[in-house]
C-alpha cells in the first residue's frame, strides 16, 4: 500500500467496495466515547417496566436460568416477547404484488415483535452467559414460530443499543420483524453466496472462516464452535462478525449446544466493545437463510455488530461506499487485548 493512499477492499460475497482511509487513520483510543450520560427513561414512565396489560407471546423466568441470585416473585421474568405497539408490519391477509402504472406495491403484511429484558438499566453487553443463552433461545423460539406463518419470507432479528443506533426507548430490548419479501441486502448476499458455490462448489463463508483462522490477524475471539472477527471488508470502524465454524445455513436450526457457544461469542464480543470503546452505541442483527423456497445450502448464517463510530455524509450517500478510518487488523488487535 502506498503511504497516505487509502485502500479499496471488495467484499467477496456482495461485490461491494469499502474504503480503509489510511490517510486519515485513527488510533483505537481516538474512538473512545467522551464521558457521557446516556438518557435513561425513569422507571415510572417506562413502557417496558411491567407486563401488565400486555399480550405476552413468550416468557423466560429469571431465576434458575440466569445465574443471578434474585428472589422468586411474580415479576421474576427475564425476557418477555410482546407485539410492537407501533408495528412496521401488521397481521393481515397475504396479498400478491400489485401494479400501479410503472410501479409495484403490496400490503405490508407481517409481524413486528419486541423482546424485552427485565432489568431497566443493564445493557445486553453486560449480561452473563446464562442470560445471553436465554436471549438466543427466545430469538430461536420466535423465529421457529413465525417462520411457519403465511406470508413470511424472511425474519430479521436486531438489537439497537443507544440513541445514535436508533433506540428510542432506553430500556434494553431487541426486535424481530417478519416480512413478506427477501430484503435487498440479504438477497444480494444470498445471490453472491450462490454464485460462489456454483463456480467453486464450496461455501464462500466457510472459505472466509478458514482463511481468518489461518491468518489470525483479524480474529477478536473464538471458542470451539464460533469465530468472532473484524471482517477484511469492514464497513465501519470496529465492525464485528460472528460465524459458526461449521457450515450452518439457518440460525433457527442450531442445536442447544451451539446456542451456548454462540452466546459465549456474542457476549464476549459485545463486552469487549463495551469496555474497549467505553459503551458505544451499536446495532447488531442476524443474517440467516430465508424461511421458504430452496434449502439455501450455499448460505451461512452469522451475526453482524456495527458500532456507531461514524456518520454517513455526501460521499457515502452518493456512492454507497463506506469509509472506515481504522484498519480491521488494528481494530481486531486492540479488541483482542481487552481483558474480560
Amino acid at each position: 500500500m502506498i503511504k497516505n493512499v487509502s485502500e479499496l477492499r471488495q467484499d467477496l460475497v456482495s461485490g461491494d467496495w469499502v474504503v480503509i482511509a489510511t490517510a486519515r487513520a485513527k488510533r483505537p483510543h481516538d474512538f473512545l466515547k467522551r464521558k457521557h450520560r446516556r438518557p435513561v427513561q425513569p422507571k415510572k414512565d417506562c413502557p417496558f417496566e411491567t407486563l401488565k396489560g400486555k399480550k405476552v407471546l413468550l416468557q423466560y423466568q429469571h431465576s434458575d436460568n440466569s445465574g443471578r441470585n434474585n428472589k422468586k416473585n411474580e415479576n421474576n421474568w427475564f425476557v418477555a416477547v410482546i407485539p410492537n405497539k407501533y408495528p412496521a408490519f401488521g397481521e393481515g391477509l397475504c396479498m400478491v404484488e400489485r401494479h400501479e402504472t410503472l410501479f409495484n406495491w403490496m400490503d405490508g403484511v407481517g409481524f413486528h415483535e419486541v423482546l424485552v429484558y427485565r432489568d431497566h438499566s443493564l445493557p445486553l453487553a453486560l449480561f452473563n452467559q446464562k442470560e445471553t443463552e436465554l436471549v438466543l433461545k427466545a430469538y430461536q423460539s420466535r423465529f421457529l414460530n413465525l417462520s411457519e406463518k403465511d406470508c413470511v419470507e424472511y425474519i430479521l432479528i436486531f438489537h439497537n443499543d443507544g440513541p445514535e443506533a436508533g433506540a428510542t426507548i432506553s430500556h434494553p430490548h431487541s426486535q424481530l420483524i417478519a416480512v413478506p419479501i427477501i430484503p435487498p441486502d440479504v438477497a444480494r448476499s444470498i445471490a453472491g453466496s450462490k454464485r460462489y458455490f456454483e463456480n467453486r462448489q464450496e461455501c464462500v463463508h466457510c472459505v472466509m472462516v478458514n482463511a481468518e483462522k489461518s491468518s489470525g490477524k483479524r480474529i477478536i475471539y473464538e471458542n470451539e464452535r464460533f469465530l468472532s472477527v473484524a471482517p477484511f471488508v469492514s464497513r465501519t470502524a470496529f465492525e464485528i462478525r460472528i460465524f459458526p465454524k461449521n457450515h450452518q445455513p439457518s440460525f433457527e436450526k442450531i442445536s442447544h449446544e451451539d446456542i451456548s457457544f454462540a452466546a459465549d461469542a456474542l457476549r464476549i464480543s459485545l463486552k469487549k466493545l463495551y469496555i474497549g470503546l467505553k459503551d458505544p452505541c451499536y446495532n447488531f442483527f442476524i443474517h440467516t437463510a430465508p424461511c421458504r423456497g430452496e434449502q439455501y445450502q450455499h448460505y451461512h448464517w452469522h451475526i453482524e455488530i456495527l458500532p456507531k463510530t461514524a456518520i454517513w455524509a455526501g460521499f457515502e450517500l452518493g456512492t454507497g461506499i463506506e469509509i472506515a478510518t481504522i484498519a480491521p487488523e488494528t481494530a481486531a488487535e486492540y479488541l483482542r487485548g481487552i481483558k474480560i
